[in-house]
């Protein structure tokens, strides 16, 4: 029986192994094939809170495709909706469809002038496009709306981060850890960090991280991002003895440990 490996946006298929073959590893590569629609279409006699729910449930599924469908029969019912755009725009989002995203999420702005979301969301599909400064833009104009939300801050620092500019991406992340303590043990191993363009600035982030959770005192958080700043090879680590949100941290004798043992580089 074969097993299955998702590794980006290809499908690595292990296969079964021959006889002949017995203690070696044989492997296929082959690419993900497109989302298909299921079956289930629209009903036309569902109103467009109905359509607009179901919705929102096949995106929960995963079935993007068809979440698109129910929206965009909801819309005919609705007429122009400003969270219909914004849905549709995160169903294309997810199928990677970055243009038709944007174009669904500035529906949404025109729409609705203060629709923080929408605004967060375009700054999300600029990111990916690598538009860093108008990507900070959209944050920026979430933010004015709703300066509440931990995502937005912590969107804002990503895009700061991805043009190097460390100060402003550490006040972002610190305001963003200061809504959200969570926030980032949510998302940095398959968000944020996970789209970094090296190794390099994945160990950076991860002590940037380091740096923000032993100053609001969640030491075990900041040595499990130090040991992973290490084992990543981060160039700065010995700054970790002179850094003032470290002065508690360096008093607790997990630190002495992990700082002798220096967890080795993992090789990229």
């Amino acid at each position: 029986m074969g097993r299955h490996v998702l590794i980006g946006s290809l499908l690595a298929t292990v296969i079964g192994v021959s006889p002949a073959l017995v203690g070696q590893a044989r492997e296929q590569v082959q690419i993900t094939p497109p989302p298909v629609h299921a079956a289930e279409i629209p009903s036309p006699n569902s109103s467009a809170e109905e359509l607009e729910k179901r919705g929102d449930e096949l995106r929960a599924e995963k079935a993007y495709l068809d979440a698109l469908e129910f929206y965009r029969a909801a819309l005919r019912k609705e007429g122009n909706s400003a969270t219909l755009y914004n849905k549709m725009g995160i169903a294309e989002l997810l199928l990677q469809r970055f243009k038709e995203a944007g174009k669904n999420f500035e529906k949404a702005t025109k729409l609705k002038k203060d629709y923080a979301d929408a605004y967060n969301n375009l700054g999300v599909i600029r990111y990916e496009q690598k538009k860093y400064g108008k990507a900070i833009k959209q944050y920026e104009r979430a933010i004015k709306i709703d300066a509440t939300s931990g995502s937005y801050f912590s969107n804002l620092g990503a895009a700061y981060f991805a043009k190097k500019e460390f100060e402003k991406a550490n006040d972002a992340y610190a305001k963003a850890l200061e809504l959200d303590p969570d926030i980032f043990d949510r998302v940095s191993r398959t968000g944020v960090s996970a789209q970094l363009s090296s190794p390099e600035d994945r160990a950076h982030f991860d002590y940037v991280l380091a740096k923000l959770y032993a100053k609001s005192g969640n030491a075990d958080r900041s040595l499990l991002c130090l040991k992973r700043a290490m084992e990543e090879g981060y160039k700065g680590i010995d700054s970790v003895y002179k850094d003032a949100e470290f002065a508690s941290l360096r008093k607790d004798p997990r630190f002495a440990e992990l700082m002798a043992a220096r967890p080795p580089a993992i090789p990229e």
